[in-house]
């Protein structure tokens, strides 16, 4: 009789686990088919990043790592590069904003040997596809005040704007980005291991936009500050300025741990940064930026967190509710940025941000 009631226990958990990967699958799947039909294909938007500049360079990994070696992180080697940066998810710079850059390993607008995606603040608004769609629900933005009913709702999202958000930084050079989410990385020694990676001024310039001790009000406030003098697109045109004047160095470095088949869960939480005396930064190359990109190149510019070796990808999810489940979401919605690729072709491109439009306005123009 106990080993009839063990083994239908084994059958239900394993039921159990089987349904929550399909329902992440059928989710993950349907977020991306949604996006392509709703927003990307007859609107010609990227579900967010909209408001961004682009540029080219190339990387070159640095000469003597102090990482695992690895196939494609080969030391001195050099790739074409293609950057973007950009405020989310409002249309004006001078909003209270999260900022990014993202990095390709290629010239290529979409075709790319490794990609990464990288957002101010080493910690996250959210932590996993069952909290970015209660982050989505909740945010409820209404000329430039957001997240109200989310923000109150859960602390931890509260936690991570604060360290995530940045108001009037002086430039998009200057502020430090993370990926937040562990992706693999297995060396040519064999041994699975997780990584993460950051992106700094390699000048070390002082970063800008940190907002400090701000309280909730101050976070969902994302509106520009009363009398703002910076215009619409005003980072956009610093750092257009800024790489005209003189080439811009990038240390991009990674940050590694050793898999564990009994590995803490909340190692892979986005809103837990990795003990830096522990696992330490490791320089992995320069990201050397001569040439900003204009408005078609950078608006036709995309990164998937697919493009990537599998020694380098994205780790498995197994629900909605596990952490990696957000790049999990993310490798399977590349039907959308297929479709808005396919929108410019039909539609043709979207037009550049305004200088003289509506301030405080979203990426939909509310």
């Amino acid at each position: 009789m106990k080993n009839i009631t063990s083994f239908f226990r084994v059958i239900y958990i394993w039921l159990g686990e089987g349904i929550d990967k399909i329902s992440l699958w059928a989710i993950s799947k349907g977020f991306g088919w949604m996006l392509a039909l709703f927003l990307s294909l007859p609107h010609r938007k990227r579900m967010s990043h909209n408001n961004g500049i682009g540029a080219t360079g190339w990387v070159e990994i640095v000469d003597q790592p102090e990482f695992p070696e690895h196939d494609f992180f080969v030391a001195g080697r050099r790739y074409p590069a293609r950057i973007r940066h950009a405020s989310i998810s409002f249309l004006d710079d001078a909003m209270n904003c999260f900022r990014s850059i993202s990095i390709k390993f290629s010239y290529h607008h979409f075709d790319s040997p490794f990609d990464l995606e990288l957002n101010t603040g080493e910690r996250s608004a959210f932590w996993s596809v069952a909290s970015f769609f209660k982050f989505a629900n909740l945010g409820k933005e209404k000329w430039g005040v957001s997240e109200v009913e989310f923000l109150r709702k859960y602390p931890d999202g509260e936690f991570g704007c604060v360290k995530a958000l940045r108001r009037n930084p002086s430039s998009f050079y200057n502020m430090h980005y993370f990926s937040k989410t562990p992706f693999y990385f297995i060396g040519k020694d064999g041994i699975k291991r997780y990584a993460k990676y950051r992106v700094i001024p390699d000048d070390r310039e002082a970063e800008t936009g940190i907002i400090v001790d701000p309280s909730l009000e101050d976070l969902a406030n994302q509106r520009i500050l009363p009398y703002e003098n910076r215009g619409r697109n005003y980072l956009k045109y610093e750092y257009e300025d800024r790489v005209k004047k003189q080439a811009l160095t990038y240390l991009l470095s990674i940050q590694l741990r050793t898999a564990c088949d009994d590995d803490d869960p909340e190692i892979f939480n986005n809103m837990v940064p990795w003990n830096e005396e522990i696992f330490p930064w490791h320089d992995l190359a320069l990201i050397h930026i001569d040439r900003t990109l204009d408005w078609r190149d950078s608006t036709r510019t995309t990164f998937s967190v697919n493009n990537m070796p599998k020694s380098l990808g994205v780790l498995p999810a197994k629900s909605i509710y596990d952490y990696n489940s957000l790049n999990y979401m993310r490798s399977h919605s590349e039907i959308a940025r297929k479709a808005r690729m396919f929108s410019y072709k039909l539609w043709g491109m979207v037009p550049p941000i305004p200088d003289n439009d509506n301030r405080n306005v979203d990426e939909w123009g509310v």
